[in-house]
């Protein structure tokens, strides 16, 4: 079973992942007629209606953090979620590297982190390709792009817990 996080790298991929595949034209929420007020709240609302994992309140808070959310229209949001995924992904790999100079720790944990290495490396490359299929309209690839990013993230924590090692990105994850 997978380990649900609240992470701010979570928050992003499940929030463009309900962009990309449960919000609808019928749902209410027109892409030129909302008021930008409500852009971020009806979204994250939308998305917790339809999802028992997607947490509501960290979504409002996630992006009302950032003045330009409030200025935009539906797909604002969805871009500023890649733009933090994309932050989140970088700092992580930063925290892998630091991670990697760490002389105590044993050789499974760093085969781990190796692995999460190459994940989120090829995770960043995913987001910036993910985002120019979303700036051309591609939301199929580019949703499809967003999963696999999420996979990576997910394969990587659950590396530390199938070999009952203590994970060491948990928070990041």
């Amino acid at each position: 079973m997978r380990h649900v996080s609240s992470s701010p790298f979570c928050c992003c991929f499940y929030f463009l992942f309900f962009f990309f595949f449960l919000l609808t034209p019928t749902d209410g929420i027109s892409l030129t007629s909302v008021l930008s007020v409500d852009i971020i709240n009806k979204t994250c609302k939308t998305c917790s209606d339809k999802s028992t994992v997607f947490n509501y309140t960290f979504c409002l808070a996630s992006l009302q953090e950032i003045p330009v959310s409030h200025m935009t229209n539906l797909q604002g949001p969805a871009i500023i979620a890649m733009e933090l995924a994309s932050q989140n992904a970088t700092n992580t790999l930063l925290i892998i590297k630091e991670l990697l100079n760490n002389e105590t720790l044993g050789p499974s944990s760093l085969a781990f982190l190796r692995n999460c290495s190459l994940l989120y490396s090829d995770g960043v490359v995913t987001l910036v390709d993910t985002f120019g299929a979303f700036l051309t309209g591609q939301y199929g690839n580019a949703g499809a792009w967003v999963n696999a990013v999420m996979e990576g993230s997910t394969t990587c924590e659950e590396g530390f817990q199938d070999m009952e090692e203590v994970s060491l990105l948990t928070k990041q994850n």
